[in-house]
């Protein structure tokens, strides 16, 4: 059975905008006041491969239970609706673009979230424009810690590596099959709900070769080196000035090994007393954010607590 679509009175995402940035423009959804008339606003910067969608479950949540706030939420260079934008890529790139978003919406401080890669675009921004930033959330990424197995030669890592890649390289015959491959995902197909099949239905474009990723590969391919290799992405978070909570999955993308490693975390949490840590129970990386589930009002809540003043919530 399919999931039902999206109605017009579910969408928390009423507004959009594009903002002018190098190259063209970056389109930004908005959910909540409108900025000028926020009691806070909220960043929301999604990962590698996705767009602003995969916040919908978490904005209906704020529209609903903190009206007060304001969410802007980038499809970011290269991906959605922002595909289109040319090179330069790359995290640099990134926080430029949203400087921007914020000098539109006439913004001076934000509380930045960030979910998987969007981790890392938080960081860097926090520490390169510490002026803008009120407080940075990492969903599930951001710092420098990596699985014990993620840099070995194990044929598994190298497959599910080499596999991350082939999705945005493959081209399906129907849409249908585009889904399905969403549909099987370890990580979703027991999530599946109106929120996640919106979700996926932005992932993808059509034409007469058939249907694949909308986000550009080699957008993604700068961003990766970026992280791995630029020397300032992946240790960002360490010069961030402002506080920082990181809530992380319980389990990973594939709704297996968790994607941020216990052991390792506890110890960047002591030598770093700026960040704090919330293990959320029974979710994987993408259920932390989207879906039915209690991950994306456990993300809410603290959006909420840490735009508004009240670290209570």
């Amino acid at each position: 059975m399919n999931a039902p679509e999206a109605s017009e009175s579910s969408e928390p995402f009423r507004d959009a905008v594009e903002v002018a940035v190098t190259g063209g423009m970056l389109r930004v959804a908005r959910a909540g006041s409108p900025p000028e008339e926020a009691q806070g606003v909220v960043l929301a910067l999604h990962g590698m491969t996705g767009t602003h969608m995969v916040y919908r479950t978490v904005a209906r949540e704020l529209s609903r239970n903190a009206p007060e706030l304001c969410l802007l939420a980038p499809d970011l260079r290269g991906r959605g609706a922002s595909a289109g934008l040319p090179a330069p890529y790359g995290m640099g790139v990134h926080v430029a673009d949203l400087i921007a978003v914020l000098d539109d919406a006439a913004v001076e401080r934000a509380v930045v979230v960030g979910h998987s890669m969007g981790c890392n675009v938080a960081a860097r921004l926090a520490a390169e424009h510490p002026e803008r930033v009120a407080a940075v959330v990492l969903l599930d990424g951001g710092l420098p810690l990596l699985p014990d197995n993620m840099m070995s030669e194990d044929d598994e890592q190298e497959d599910e590596s080499h596999e991350i890649f082939a999705r945005f390289e493959s081209t399906y015959a129907t849409v249908d099959a585009y889904m399905g491959y969403w549909r099987q995902h370890p990580g979703l197909e027991r999530a599946w709900d109106e929120d996640v099949e919106a979700f996926v239905r932005r992932d993808f474009k059509q034409d007469r070769d058939g249907v694949r990723c909308r986000a550009h590969l080699e957008a993604v391919r700068k961003d990766v080196a970026d992280i791995m290799l630029d020397g300032r992405t992946w240790t960002a978070i360490t010069r961030v000035s402002a506080p920082v909570r990181v809530l992380r999955a319980e389990r990973g993308f594939y709704d297996d090994d968790p994607v941020i490693p216990l052991e390792p975390l506890d110890k960047f949490v002591r030598d770093h007393p700026h960040v704090s840590v919330e293990v959320v129970s029974d979710v994987n990386h993408f259920t932390l954010v989207i879906g039915g589930g209690h991950g994306p009002r456990r993300v809410a809540a603290t959006l909420a607590a840490m735009a508004l003043g009240d670290t209570a919530r």
